[in-house]
């Protein structure tokens, strides 16, 4: 079997020209290169816009996760001081049960409604406090006038 030669070259009307303003079909494929690339830039241009935004939404996260560590630390303290509530309250009970009962002519232990209040379990000698406030204040003063003095 003998195969007939074939043409290896084109003929004129086939082969592409050198050039691609002078083929119709080289400046379609231009464009929509063109308008791909377009495409891609703005896709970078989104793309560098949501990591900046999920940057930002990090670190606002890293804060809130930081306030919510700092609330559940106030939560626990609270939840510890609560609990506490019921011995404190046992134990007034306690003490104010084994005080005597005030008598009818003693006006402080009464309420304005009529019922006896419990005996105050701390006393603080309030007296004495301003007492000591006002020394406080007269040797500060004396320290003003001695530092002015020296000067």
């Amino acid at each position: 079997m003998s195969y007939a030669h074939r043409q290896t070259t084109l003929p004129s009307h086939i082969r592409p020209s050198s050039g691609f303003a002078n083929n119709p079909s080289a400046s379609t494929q231009s464009s929509a290169l063109q308008a791909r690339i377009n495409e891609k830039k703005m896709e970078l241009e989104n793309l560098r816009q949501l990591r900046d935004l999920s940057g930002g939404l990090a670190g606002q996260m890293q804060q809130l996760e930081e306030k919510l560590s700092t609330l559940s630390n106030g939560t626990e303290a609270v939840a510890a001081v609560l609990g506490n509530w019921h011995n404190v309250l046992r134990a007034i009970h306690m003490a104010s049960a084994k005080l005597p009962k005030p008598k009818d002519g003693d006006a402080d232990a009464e309420a304005e409604d009529g019922v006896p209040l419990p005996q105050t379990l701390v006393r603080i000698p309030i007296q004495t406090a301003e007492a000591m406030q006002k020394e406080a204040e007269v040797m500060q003063n004396e320290a003003e006038a001695a530092a002015e003095a020296g000067e």
